[in-house]
């Protein structure tokens, strides 16, 4: 059993790490489920939450659909981490920033209402830094549902709906923003959300279901800070395969147990010629180290070049930005 977690806290994230119950009283439908009160379901994501064990009840949102967002690194000197990552951090479009083991060490996940905001995003931190920032844009997804068994078990394979970008309106921006950083912690959080939209709420929760049965919602349900479950050996494995290798090569290693996501990016070359990444959360290195060996065995990745950026440090880690509320009069 993980630090201050009881058997109730673990069937409560492992259920509700996605389908979030869209009806008007979500936490009663969650604790129906597991057999507890309403009032005990929000006290518990109340409890996980202040134990930041939880970052919130929402939606992970595709990237580049409602906005634009990017992976980046920087290779930054050993005596500038904390100054750097200051700097990277203080940008409100900087949602996730993470030390890894390698010379391009300081990596970050940026999002912006537009590609235009995103390239001014990355413009600053370059030139406060004074450092280079590898630009590390999504090609392909193969598996971007980062919701995995807490208790180490087999996570069903899902599928997932194909993309319909246009589906989404201008409307839908700040419903998604707000959904990035999270439902209140009350009976009727999708009324509380629909009066703060000046929406109906039965016309909210229709619109989720459109959003999520486009594949512009990728995930509904309790967002886990998984370093604080004990999940701490988490690595970044980065190949150099060759692009008419890539389609056989992702579907494979998402399918992999062990890899929580998987994905192909642009390169940078002379300096970074990796272009699948598979991402492995793990509570040990060896358990990382296993989940590699696997995929080694795969016939794709055979001989493969690549490299392991074991995760040392989380600087950062919230909800994305997507859309800037205009300030108040």
């Amino acid at each position: 059993m993980m630090r201050g977690l009881d058997n109730l806290d673990h069937r409560l994230l492992d259920a509700f790490q996605r389908d979030l119950p869209l009806v008007p009283r979500p936490y009663a439908a969650m604790g129906e489920q597991l057999g507890i009160s309403e009032a005990e379901v929000i006290t518990r994501l109340a409890r996980l939450k202040t134990g930041g064990l939880v970052s919130r009840v929402g939606a992970t949102i595709r990237p580049n659909t409602a906005g634009s967002s990017t992976l980046a690194a920087m290779a930054v000197p050993p005596g500038r981490i904390e100054e750097v990552a200051a700097i990277v951090g203080a940008e409100a479009g900087v949602n996730h920033s993470y030390l890894r083991d390698d010379d391009w060490n300081l990596w970050f996940v940026a999002t912006a209402p537009d590609a235009a905001a995103l390239e001014r995003t990355l413009a600053r931190i370059s030139e406060r830094a004074k450092l280079r920032v590898l630009d590390l844009r999504l090609v392909r997804p193969f598996n971007i549902d980062l919701g995995f068994s807490l208790s180490g078990g087999q996570t069903p394979a899902r599928v997932r709906p194909p993309l319909r970008r246009e589906v989404l309106t201008p409307e839908d921006a700040p419903l998604l923003q707000a959904l990035s950083e999270g439902l209140a912690l009350v009976p009727d959080p999708f009324a509380v959300l629909a009066a703060s939209l000046n929406l109906d709420e039965h016309a909210l929760l229709d619109r989720l279901r459109i959003l999520q049965a486009a594949g512009i919602i990728t995930r509904l349900g309790v967002i886990v800070l998984h370093r604080g479950m004990g999940w701490t050996a988490n690595a970044m494995i980065v190949w150099d395969i060759a692009e008419e290798g890539i389609a056989e090569a992702g579907p494979l290693a998402a399918g992999c147990p062990g890899v929580t996501l998987c994905y192909q990016r642009r390169t940078v070359p002379g300096l970074w010629p990796y272009a699948l990444y598979t991402m492995v959360h793990a509570r040990t290195r060896d358990e990382a180290l296993a989940v590699l060996d696997t995929l080694r065995a795969l016939p794709p990745f055979s001989g493969v070049p690549h490299r392991v950026l074991f995760s040392t440090r989380c600087f950062k880690q919230t909800g994305a930005l997507l859309h800037q509320r205009e300030a108040a009069a």
